[in-house]
């Protein structure tokens, strides 16, 4: 493992991996049926820092040492960003207006209601009044 810790009155500190570590273990992750998390484990490391490093090595960005994430100089992608093409979509074709048609039954005797649905609010009323 290269990598270094600094120790501190007794006090674990940050380690620093080589920028020779990182590419090992990115080119280890890049390998067919090989997860990060299993490299990260092989290699005593976490596995949100491996998946960092292959992030980074996928975009391209390169971090100084001792630069925070935030301050990282980034490469931009040799692929270009996708278009976006505008796709025209059909207006639905108006509903077309069925009969409202009410069927009621009481013992031997049906009554069937047919009602155009353009005037729906007249039958609502004539509704409210037949059941009174």
């Amino acid at each position: 493992m290269d990598t270094s810790v600094a120790l501190s009155e007794g006090r674990r500190r940050r380690r620093i991996h080589s920028a020779e570590f990182k590419a090992h273990i990115v080119a280890a992750c890049c390998q067919p049926g090989v997860s990060s998390a299993s490299v990260a484990m092989a290699n005593g490391i976490n596995a949100n820092l491996v998946r960092r490093w292959v992030k980074e090595a996928e975009v391209g960005a390169e971090i100084e040492p001792g630069a925070a994430a935030s301050e990282a100089k980034r490469v931009a992608p040799t692929t270009p960003a996708p278009k976006f093409f505008p796709l025209p979509i059909p207006t639905p074709a108006s509903p077309v207006a069925a009969d409202i048609r009410i069927e009621l039954q009481r013992g031997a005797t049906s009554v069937t209601v047919t009602w155009p649905a353009s005037a729906a609010s007249e039958c609502a009323a004539w509704m409210r009044e037949l059941l009174r």
